[in-house]
């Protein structure tokens, strides 16, 4: 078992001077406090990051320097110039991704210099990380800073195990569709084996986008990516709960207590604290609180807003405006309604240390935790676990991540007035009793739930998800058994390959008919027939074989065993066709074409298929099942069999199959060596009938008879080049 590399923007520290000496600051911020303890007890564990300071800021003495300090506490540097964090961080970071996956899309600045910037940082990280990397490591990489990361490592190292984390919302589709680089950004993420995400509604959406972008399916949060089985699952992030239980009773988070409570007086507090960003609706807090005060004035000298809304990313244009608006809102709310006795909004802009949290926690008796959109939240966790009292109200935003756990709070909705001073007056009249039973439950919840306990059953489940890798669907054709299959190739006299068509030799495309055989493939098929008796045994019609491959020496079936050529003869048909039932499918089949826009129907002499390639996956997901319930029914009073296959439904006559075909040349005479590959449920009745000493190859990964496997067609089209270069 290798190390564990965690891999994040930024460091749990960040460099700094003071009086020109160079200086570790602790950084804030929810993924640093949840990692770090995690990290510090793991004497494998090494941390990536940036260090906070741009290199060029740093002389080589000092660089070194910082290197060796950073790798006391097994932290490793990833050093930017101030043009990559400019363009990358807040270029791309910031004004792109942070706001499309927050819902804030017209904030976002498409840029192709931005994009650019991302993929070099991306690529930094990816170098100095491979600097140091064995296969046998662990790499947990998290946040939206580092997409294109898990694919960059995953390309250099293909064994390596590689989780990835989503701390901020992942979109809805039609929100992340607007993103120019949205294919890149999927297939950076789908080089990782796990995908977590805090709640179960952002897997979906990420899973849907994989859908919609890649054309990739999925089942049960798995996807196939290339011969990878990838799972996509929800890990909502705990905190260090002792840390703040037992932190609030520090004498000295006690004294900042009283000292707050001297200068506010004993009137209610109801504590807001989010940094300053548009995501955290902000000025919708101050409205609601401004018309509480209005409509209800008995409150007025007797609740005092705490506003703690530190500074951040002053240079964006976005942010200047809204701490504008919060300093009009602060100051009219003030000028309005407060007393040389009481100010109703007390407004700080400076970030707090830990123990003047803990005292601001410990002081509140409602807080007020109302983003519009938040991947978690973890302020709203640490409010509670500082409750030891289980005294205190917690008014939670239904848009914020935690909302999921914390179904006792009193959610309201963020961007809806009367929702939030209803919110606050609740919270102001919930009973102590009250306040108890829900606090008690939550509190709970999230004493099980903590940070470490999230790290173990993401690390964990990442272990499972390479154990099903390597279970899935037998073994990968390695480089030991593909000399043993061409020794074998070339020592034998005679010789028999099956090869499927759609999948195994060409690529699918959005239509069967484009699907031909390229100058390439066809020249390869006539070396192969020099040197052994090919067979295509494919599910397409024989009038499309005739026309495609029918001038080659090569043998054909025709319809998935309904019909069967050899070289130089006619098409024979091996079952007596039987084709009364068509009426009655392709009444249904019309029907679901008219309702599914991009569908079409195929007429085979034994079959009709629905195609379904181009629909919209979701429409295609419930209009296959409810084709399929029909059809199903349908069949069992007609001479049919009904199939899935890739995007399509084929309705056949019962008893046509590639195996039954097969035998056919099995049965012919005794080879010396059998091949066959295929791709899809249909082949496996042509593998098993093959004999028991055949080479059997399945294209793609998924339960089969072949046994072996490879990733694509183009794989089998390698190996065929190699049996061709014979003679």
């Amino acid at each position: 078992m290798g190390k564990i590399y965690i891999v994040s923007n930024r460091l749990p520290v960040s460099l700094g001077r003071r009086r020109g000496t160079l200086r570790f600051i602790p950084s804030l911020g929810g993924l640093a406090t949840a990692i770090e303890r995690f990290h510090l007890g793991r004497k494998d564990s090494v941390w990536v990051g940036w260090p906070g300071m741009a290199q060029e800021r740093l002389s080589r003495r000092e660089r070194e320097r910082a290197e060796e300090e950073l790798a006391v506490r097994r932290y490793v540097p990833v050093f930017l110039s101030e043009e990559e964090i400019d363009a990358y961080y807040n270029g791309f970071c910031n004004a792109v991704l942070w706001p499309l996956f927050h819902y804030f899309p017209q904030y976002a600045q498409f840029r192709e210099d931005s994009w650019r910037a991302y993929r070099r940082a991306n690529d930094v990280f990816a170098a100095r990380l491979l600097r140091d990397l064995q296969e046998d490591d662990t790499v947990w990489i998290h946040d939206f800073h580092l997409f294109l990361l898990p694919a960059l490592l995953r390309a250099k190292l293909p064994r390596l195990s590689i989780g990835f984390f989503l701390h901020v919302p992942f979109p809805s589709f039609e929100i992340f569709r607007l993103l120019p680089w949205r294919a890149e950004i999927l297939e950076g993420i789908l080089g990782a084996d796990l995908i977590g995400f805090h709640t179960f509604d952002y897997v979906l959406h990420f899973l849907r986008s994989v859908q919609h972008v890649l054309g990739m399916e999925h089942g049960f949060g798995r996807m196939m990516v290339g011969d990878r089985v990838v799972r996509a699952d929800a890990f909502p992030l705990g905190i260090d709960f002792d840390q703040w239980a037992t932190g609030v009773r520090d004498p000295r988070v006690q004294e900042e207590v009283r000292a707050l409570r001297r200068r506010i007086g004993e009137g209610k507090v109801i504590l807001s604290i989010d940094r300053l960003d548009y995501t955290k609706g902000v000025p919708q807090r101050l409205r609601a609180f401004q018309e509480l005060l209005r409509r209800h004035p008995s409150y007025r000298g007797k609740v005092t807003l705490l506003l703690v809304a530190p500074l951040s990313r002053t240079r964006v244009r976005e942010y200047r405006a809204m701490k504008e608006e919060i300093d009009e809102l602060t100051g009219a709310i003030n000028g309005a309604f407060g007393t040389l006795e009481w100010t109703p909004v007390l407004y700080l802009t400076r970030p707090m240390e830990f123990r003047s949290l803990l005292a601001l926690y410990a002081t509140a008796d409602a807080a007020l935790v109302t983003p519009i959109r938040d991947g978690m939240n973890l302020i709203a966790k640490e409010y509670l676990a500082s409750k030891v009292t289980n005294r205190g109200v917690l008014i939670l935003s239904d848009m914020a991540g935690a909302a999921n756990e914390l179904s006792e709070a009193v959610l309201v909705n963020p961007l809806f007035q009367e929702s939030l001073v209803n919110g606050m007056l609740q919270a102001l009249s919930l009973t102590p009793r009250e306040q108890i039973r829900r606090n008690k439950l939550m509190r709970e919840s999230l004493r099980r739930r903590t940070a470490s306990a999230w790290a173990q059953r993401f690390l964990g489940e990442l272990g499972e998800v390479k154990e099903e890798q390597t279970s899935a669907s037998g073994a990968r054709l390695t480089p030991a058994n593909r000399s043993i299959l061409l020794r074998s190739f070339r020592s034998a006299a005679r010789r028999l390959l099956f090869l499927d068509y759609d999948g195994t030799l060409v690529p699918f495309k959005d239509r069967p008919e484009r699907a031909k055989p390229s100058i390439a493939l066809r020249q390869l098929l006539q070396r192969l027939a020099k040197q052994a008796t090919v067979v295509v045994a494919s599910g397409r019609p024989r009038s499309f074989l005739q026309r495609t491959l029918g001038s080659l020496p090569i043998d054909l079936i025709a319809e998935h065993g309904a019909w069967v050529r050899e070289h130089g003869g006619e098409w024979i048909q091996t079952q007596p066709l039987m084709a009364d039932w068509k009426d009655r499918v392709r009444d249904i089949l019309e029907q679901f074409v008219d309702g599914t826009p991009g569908s079409f129907i195929e007429e085979k002499d034994f079959s009709l298929v629905w195609h379904m390639r181009t629909v919209d996956p979701d429409l295609r997901a419930v209009r296959t099942k409810d084709l399929l319930n029909i059809l199903r029914d349908l069949a069992r009073n007609l001479p049919v069999d009904v199939y899935e296959g890739n995007r399509i439904v084929e309705v056949k006559n019962t008893g046509v199959d590639k195996g039954s075909a097969a035998r056919r040349w099995l049965e012919k005479e005794t080879w010396d060596f059998t091949f066959a590959a295929g791709d899809d449920p249909t082949d496996e009745y042509l593998f098993g009938v093959m004999p028991a000493e055949s080479f059997l190859l399945k294209v793609g990964v998924g339960p089969s008879k072949a046994g072996t496997y490879v990733p694509s067609h183009r794989d089998i089209i390698a190996l065929l080049k190699e049996m061709g270069r014979e003679g």
